[in-house]
């Protein structure tokens, strides 16, 4: 396996984890009546690869789970990422 390939997947994993974890306290924040994380910065993570991570801390923190925008924008974020991917890897 080639080095770089291997750096981009640590970096899929500590940015799913990121991501998952940012979801997490937000729940925990909002909860509390706390200051937000803002929703363009839970997209933003989204964009940079953390969509596994979005959407497994909105199943599992039942977060997000009722905005229409977070239901269908990280799974449709996540499938033009991963169909990008494939198209790479083919071309290479």
């Amino acid at each position: 396996m080639e080095k770089w390939i291997l750096y981009f997947i640590i970096y899929l994993v500590v940015i799913n984890i990121v991501t998952f974890l940012v979801m997490g306290l937000d729940k925990w924040k909002a909860k509390r009546g706390s200051w937000r994380i803002q929703e363009s910065a839970l997209f933003t993570f989204v964009v940079f690869g953390g969509g596994i991570g979005g959407i497994l801390g909105m199943i599992h923190f039942h977060h997000k789970t009722k905005k229409k925008k977070f239901q269908i924008g990280f799974p449709l974020i996540l499938i033009l990422e991963v169909a990008f991917l494939v198209y790479l890897f083919i071309k290479l």
